[in-house]
């Protein structure tokens, strides 16, 4: 049976952009997979711990060493470990935060570099590959080529990089300029902001298309124009 880890981080509720597209693609996914399963984590509302010097290491000593924080600290990540190994498809919805991702996103992926469960300790082998890795990426600003800010996005650079050692390998379905339409300042950047989303939509509809590649690349080309 297939299964859909579905993770969200914004912390902006039912005004959330990152949320609404997440459960757009969570609901394309249940479509597609009439008979899967889906477990849902809301790092927003329910944040995992971050490591610090109490915990951190328990990744770093023999388990009969450790302490019983490290212990609490490592059944946790086996938990995270544990659900994106029971997933095909892993969703994530990542807003941009001053520049970088939430601090709740980084503390999942903290918690995911755990040698013997995420990495070969012999290999140094990623154990978590081979399984869809979808990342609904927001941005609040213009962050590409030409921008005034471009490469002020540290969120979608980084992600790859922070879970290299996982085997997990993400596939963006990125939006800009959020912000547009309740800033004033970016009024003129509403018809920009519509079209990133519009775009998105698309993207996340064809997913998990029965479709052909054909009539999905017609599908984006529409969406641009």
């Amino acid at each position: 049976m297939a299964h859909l880890l579905h993770i969200d981080s914004s912390i902006q509720g039912d005004r959330s952009v990152s949320r609404k597209l997440t459960a757009r693609a969570a609901g394309a996914w249940r479509q597609a997979h009439p008979d899967g399963s889906v477990r849902y984590r809301d790092l927003g509302a329910n944040p995992i711990p971050h490591l610090d010097a109490g915990t951190g290491t328990a990744r770093m000593i023999p388990p009969e060493l450790r302490t019983d924080a490290q212990k609490a600290s490592w059944t946790l990540s086996e938990e995270l470990v544990g659900e994106i190994e029971a997933a095909d498809t892993v969703l994530l919805g990542m807003p941009l935060y001053n520049y970088g991702a939430p601090s709740t996103v980084k503390a999942w992926v903290d918690h995911l570099i755990a040698p013997g469960l995420a990495i070969d300790t012999t290999t140094g082998k990623g154990l978590l590959g081979g399984r869809q890795f979808i990342v609904v990426a927001t941005r609040g600003g213009s962050y590409g080529t030409g921008a005034r800010r471009e490469g002020w996005d540290h969120a979608s650079a980084w992600l790859p990089h922070g879970l290299s050692k996982t085997g997990l390998e993400p596939q963006f379905v990125e939006v800009e300029l959020t912000l547009a339409k309740s800033d004033p300042a970016m009024s003129h950047l509403v018809p920009r902001a519509e079209a990133s989303l519009r775009i998105a939509e698309q993207q996340i509809d064809a997913l998990w298309d029965t479709r052909s590649s054909a009539d999905q690349q017609a599908v984006t080309v529409e969406a641009r124009s």
